[in-house]
């Protein structure tokens, strides 16, 4: 029984699709993002866990929620964490359906990367500091593996990057190998303007939502403007909105820019995963949502009969 991967960039639709598929063939929800792990962190990442509720009752999803803000959940924890819920679903006789986008996290996932536990290198830190996204950038393109470029929109994430890629060349057999996931893949493919509207669209709602005030309370608990900042995208500009450098008015136009950049950079891993050997079987997110479900479904049915 093969996993279903659901995957496509920001506001393209995924947690429907993979609620309504998992509905319809009795499966369940392995989340790969790398923000929606933290609690209290909900608007701001994208939850949307009212979509999990469907005619009174829970679709069971794993990986959401498990982490306190503050904490770095990394691609090492993922991967465990992966295995742990897909072993899991697996073992109850269900289907997982793996769902996000995160490429990075997805694609290890599906290859079954072998990654270290990499400890902080603090002198290797104080070299780098200083150094611009551009920069930093252009170091990690010199390494062989592929690199979570999607999330690394912040020097403190992408030196974090840099860290673990020079961990792993110094110890190459310091790793724990993880066996690869047969799946069949689903992308949701949507034009650039679509998908900028649906961005603008979304964003709108969240601050509507209380974004801003979620990001507050969760300063108020502890964290910090640096902390908030280490997440990227929203809490990033959230933070600075807060602590004065910018308006609201600028922080909403820069956010919907960077959200937009960041779906970009998305759909440009989506397409070196296929160019990696991971085969992605695209649907039109303008599709009405029962007629994605019906073409996964028979996407199933051939696959079963072959």
């Amino acid at each position: 029984m093969q996993m279903i991967t659901i995957l496509g960039p920001t506001a393209s639709g995924k947690t429907s699709l993979a609620v309504a598929t998992a509905c319809a063939i009795n499966a369940e929800i392995i989340s790969a993002d790398s923000r929606q792990v933290y609690r209290r962190m909900d608007i701001g990442t994208g939850k949307d866990l009212a979509e999990y509720a469907v005619n009174g009752s829970i679709v069971p999803h794993h990986l959401i929620n498990i982490c306190e803000p503050g904490e770095k959940y990394n691609l090492f924890r993922f991967q465990h964490d992966f295995h742990t819920a897909y072993d899991n679903i697996r073992s109850r006789g269900k289907r997982p359906v793996l769902c996000g986008g995160s490429g990075l996290y997805l694609e290890a996932a599906l290859k079954g990367y072998s990654l270290p536990e990499v400890p902080a290198n603090h002198s290797l830190r104080e070299e780098l500091k200083g150094k611009t996204i551009s920069e930093l950038a252009d170091i990690l393109s010199t390494y062989k593996t592929p690199h979570n470029t999607t999330d690394v929109d912040t020097p403190q994430r992408a030196i974090r990057a840099i860290e673990i890629e020079e961990y792993i060349k110094a110890r190459p057999t310091a790793s724990q190998d993880y066996p690869p996931t047969p799946s069949i893949v689903i992308g949701i493919q949507i034009d650039r303007e679509q998908r900028r509207q649906r961005i603008g669209q979304r964003l709108r709602e969240r601050l509507e939502a209380g974004m801003v005030d979620e990001a507050r309370r969760l300063m108020d608990s502890g964290l910090t403007a640096d902390d908030l900042i280490y997440y990227g995208l929203e809490y990033k500009f959230l933070a600075l909105h807060i602590t004065n450098r910018i308006s609201l008015a600028e922080m909403t136009v820069q956010l919907e820019t960077a959200i937009c950049q960041f779906a970009k950079r998305q759909m440009t891993w989506f397409r070196g995963m296929e160019r990696r050997g991971i085969p992605i079987r695209w649907l039109d997110a303008l599709l009405p949502l029962e007629d994605k479900v019906r073409i996964i479904q028979n996407i199933l049915k051939q696959t079963n009969h072959d």
